[in-house]
């Protein structure tokens, strides 16, 4: 899935008639905790705290375009994927049908009705969810979202080009990785803009699916994904999504939750900026690299900023929550 320069600059022009442009910065702080030069893409800052909201402005612009008598559409996520389509969908008129598992955050459930989500809980995890939503998309004669797709990815990709663009040629970018359009994202406008820094996937130790299927050359399935990073906790991989990171990035790093909760706190504390897991799992994986980083210029996506009240109150006392 390559996209040419003038289709991402086609998706940005569709994407900042939206939402305005996030804005980058370099950390010294960050700088001095890690001994790299940091540059934050501040996707946190966004109309959903999250990259997401890109891809679905320009899936659903598609979806008017080649489905125009679809009523609405149905998809599954951990909540910021469910936050953006919803936000999208209703604002294109259309009905958004969102599956989430038992258990889910609270506070980002509660946004995603108020983006006009039609909310509904099925499942122990986000692929049960998934399964769940799928299966029921035809009988209520609904688009299925997949958590992957060619426009979602090239909405994505305009973080990316923003990005590069702003910020001084980087020698790498730390990416989490969940379903994967995320890193899917960096390596398509690194590509599109002739660049050639190391983007560096990053997983859960306890949701290693992305790492293990890398190593194996097929998706590899995990038993379970249990991970505060919500945003991470994927037990089988996108085979779509693997194809393009697989060969595209240059290493895939493993952080442990109490790295993520480290990297939650850093976040507040030298940049005061609210980071949920997964929105802080790049700077985890820069802490646990700080040797083989030392003096480079690195990359960090912020996204997301959406964490539970009671969560980001144990974390800054020191705790590192359950998932």
């Amino acid at each position: 899935m390559q996209f040419t320069l003038p289709e991402l600059d086609a998706a940005a022009e569709l994407v900042h008639r939206h939402m305005a442009p996030t804005p980058q910065y370099a950390w010294p702080q960050l700088a001095a905790r890690t001994g790299a030069e940091v540059w934050v893409k501040h996707e946190n800052h966004g109309p959903i705290g999250a990259f997401k909201a890109r891809g679905a402005i320009t899936f659903i612009d598609w979806l008017k375009r080649a489905h125009p008598d679809c009523p609405g559409i149905i998809t599954a996520t951990r909540g910021n994927h469910g936050q953006a389509q919803a936000r999208a969908a209703t604002r294109a008129g259309l009905r958004a049908v969102v599956y989430v598992p038992r258990g889910n955050s609270v506070e980002k459930n509660a946004a995603m009705r108020a983006f006009g989500a039609d909310l509904r809980e099925h499942g122990e995890d986000f692929d049960a969810a998934k399964d769940e939503a799928m299966r029921v998309a035809t009988s209520e004669g609904l688009f299925p979202v997949p958590p992957f797709h060619r426009e979602l990815v090239r909405g994505v990709a305009t973080y990316g080009l923003e990005f590069f663009r702003a910020a001084p040629p980087l020698d790498a970018v730390y990416v989490p990785i969940g379903c994967g359009s995320g890193i899917c994202g960096v390596i398509a406008a690194r590509d599109a803009l002739g660049l050639s820094f190391e983007a560096i996937g990053v997983v859960a130790e306890t949701a290693p699916g992305a790492k293990l299927s890398v190593e194996a050359g097929r998706p590899v399935a995990t038993n379970s994904a249990a991970t505060f990073a919500d945003g991470m906790a994927v037990r089988v991989p996108v085979a779509e999504a693997l194809a393009i990171y697989g060969p595209g990035a240059a290493r895939i790093v493993t952080v442990s939750e109490t790295g993520i909760a480290e990297a939650v706190r850093s976040y507040f504390a030298d940049t005061h900026n609210v980071a949920e897991g997964a929105g802080a799992a790049g700077l985890a994986a820069l802490m646990s690299e700080r040797d083989r980083m030392a003096g480079k210029r690195v990359g960090l996506i912020l996204s997301g900023g959406n964490i539970d009240s009671g969560k980001f109150a144990a974390i800054l006392t020191g705790e590192t929550p359950l998932p």
